[in-house]
């Protein structure tokens, strides 16, 4: 009978309104707070080439006879890489070299007979008009035997020089495209094309990078760049931007720019046409805390709305002076009044909203993920920013996001703390915290909430 009782009082207890079951305790997952050392980088992609590359073209049709260098060669200016037959012109020559003569005769027999015609002239034996025929078919055969030495000249620097493929600059052979036999065609035809390309130095070169638009305002001359190749692995290099060329490329709707990275090769590793991964050193920040991205992303499922307001109010209150505290609270109270009377007169026209209108003109919203606003400075002022920091002390830090971090206290309460985020490169974020008497010294190794256990 006491047992039938005992089982009827547990059953009214189960009904009764408001006697809901306990909460169940959340377990989570944890990571600490460190400090380290954190990049922020941009990532791409290029192609290692020579710094200058130069086609020697021929100048002067011909067949190759013989070739005197190969790809890799090194060469010095003025060296020759090939030779053209010059039988035509040899036979050429010898044609010119009698039309020379034949000129010269021509000239002395006119210059004799000028001679002779100015004597007359001087005995008035003769017309003025004959005289001025005379030095006329003079002047017509010296003419004639200038074209005619010209002519032999040209044909000689054909057979002397142009029959001859030399080096314009000291560097190393890349391509070699002309066998012996082929025949060339002189560079002012359309159709000809390089015999050799000579690349100047090799132990200097660069990399043509292609940076999206979204990136390309943090590439600036002279920042660092570390870049590995597939065909070196275990190896990394590094190169600074030389230039970044305002031609933009749109490969299928995406908008890219090309960024001359400059690169040192002593030890000959380097090759033209490797691939390369590289990375173009946005910001260095030394000796900092960091936290996981999802620490920055969790949001408490076990509390409702009002809850994680008032926990976010009351810990962006810590970061405040005592002049900035009272002012949020008063402004939060007189937020929350605000409200009550636009409830009362629209009866459910703000349900649902908490009270976080004082707390999020205050100190930067609920907390949740991309809700986090400007976290008010030691002055007061909304927006505050760091001076600038990183390698070179060139980085500028741009306008602190404040976020929460969740985190179990010393009465195994969850809690929450409110933080300013500097660089992150994907997996972890900087942190820091801002206001008076805090120096962010005291979260090194403590204990953050990541994500909830299943």
């Amino acid at each position: 009978m006491k047992v039938q009782s005992l089982l009827l009082t547990l059953s009214v207890l189960a009904i009764l309104p408001g006697c809901a079951p306990a909460k169940k305790t959340a377990a989570y997952e944890f990571g600490a707070v460190q400090r380290g050392s954190l990049e922020k980088t941009v990532s791409s992609a290029g192609t290692l080439n020579p710094v200058a590359t130069v086609k020697v073209l021929p100048r002067m049709n011909g067949k190759v006879e013989k070739i005197f260098v190969d790809y890799n060669s090194p060469v010095k200016q003025g060296e020759v890489l090939a030779e053209l037959n010059t039988d035509v012109l040899r036979l050429q020559r010898e044609q010119q070299k009698a039309s020379v003569i034949k000129a010269r005769a021509n000239y002395e027999l006119q210059l004799l007979n000028y001679q002779n015609q100015q004597m007359l002239a001087e005995k008035n034996l003769i017309s003025s008009y004959e005289l001025k025929t005379s030095k006329t078919s003079l002047e017509i055969q010296a003419a004639d035997l200038a074209a005619s030495e010209l002519n032999l000249q040209a044909v000689e620097t054909e057979i002397n020089q142009y029959a001859y493929l030399t080096s314009p600059i000291n560097g190393i052979v890349l391509e070699r495209n002309v066998n012996v036999g082929d025949t060339v065609v002189e560079s002012s035809n359309s159709t000809s094309t390089s015999v050799f390309t000579l690349a100047e130095n090799l132990t200097e070169m660069q990399i043509e990078a292609g940076v999206g638009e979204l990136d390309v305002a943090s590439i600036h001359q002279g920042q660092e760049v570390r870049f590995t190749l597939e065909s070196l692995p275990g190896r990394t290099f590094t190169g600074t931007v030389d230039s970044l060329r305002l031609v933009p490329k749109v490969t299928n709707s995406v908008v890219s720019y090309t960024v001359i990275i400059s690169v040192e090769n002593k030890d000959g590793s380097l090759l033209p046409g490797m691939t390369c991964a590289v990375e173009f050193i946005v910001d260095r920040r030394e000796n900092i805390l960091l936290v996981p991205n999802a620490a920055l992303r969790y949001q408490p499922t076990g509390l409702s709305a009002g809850e994680i307001s008032e926990l976010v109010f009351n810990a962006g209150l810590r970061g405040m002076s005592e002049e900035q505290r009272e002012a949020a609270v008063a402004a939060r109270a007189e937020a929350q009044s605000a409200q009550a009377a636009a409830q009362t007169a629209r009866p459910g026209a703000a349900q649902g909203t908490g009270s976080s209108t004082g707390l999020a003109s205050l100190v930067g919203g609920a907390g949740g993920p991309g809700m986090g606003g400007m976290m008010r400075g030691p002055g007061g002022g909304p927006g505050a920013r760091t001076g600038g920091q990183g390698s070179g002390g060139t980085a500028r830090r741009a306008a602190a996001v404040t976020r929460n971090l969740w985190y179990v206290n010393g009465e195994g309460k969850l809690d929450v703390m409110r933080v300013q985020t500097g660089i992150t490169n994907g997996s972890l974020t900087e942190v820091f915290i801002r206001g008076e008497g805090n120096n962010g010294n005291d979260m090194e190794g403590m204990q953050i909430i990541l994500r909830e256990k299943l």
